[in-house]
């Protein structure tokens, strides 16, 4: 995430759901973002080992079905292919 100018995590939908992913993760194992700083730096910086792992695979999970999703739309688009009985 940056604080300064230029692209921040507010204007990038894939960041904002990582982050999401990441809250996920940290959520069903007790913490937070904001309550890491509170832990033993080895067992934030595991955690967030984790939680990054999990984040990247999840999105990975959304880009393939988001690229299923539009391959399924484009073989949907109509056809124009000819009938070999009624070609005449």
């Amino acid at each position: 995430m940056s604080d300064g100018g230029g692209s921040d995590s507010h204007s990038d939908p894939l960041a904002q759901l990582e982050v999401s992913f990441i809250e996920e993760y940290l959520h069903g194992r007790g913490q937070h973002l904001n309550t890491l700083n509170a832990l033993p730096p080895a067992e934030a910086n595991a955690l967030m080992k984790e939680a990054s792992a999990y984040a990247s695979g999840r999105l990975t999970e959304v880009e393939t079905r988001a690229h299923l999703v539009g391959d399924l739309h484009d073989a949907s688009a109509p056809l124009s292919i000819k009938n070999p009985r009624h070609a005449g």
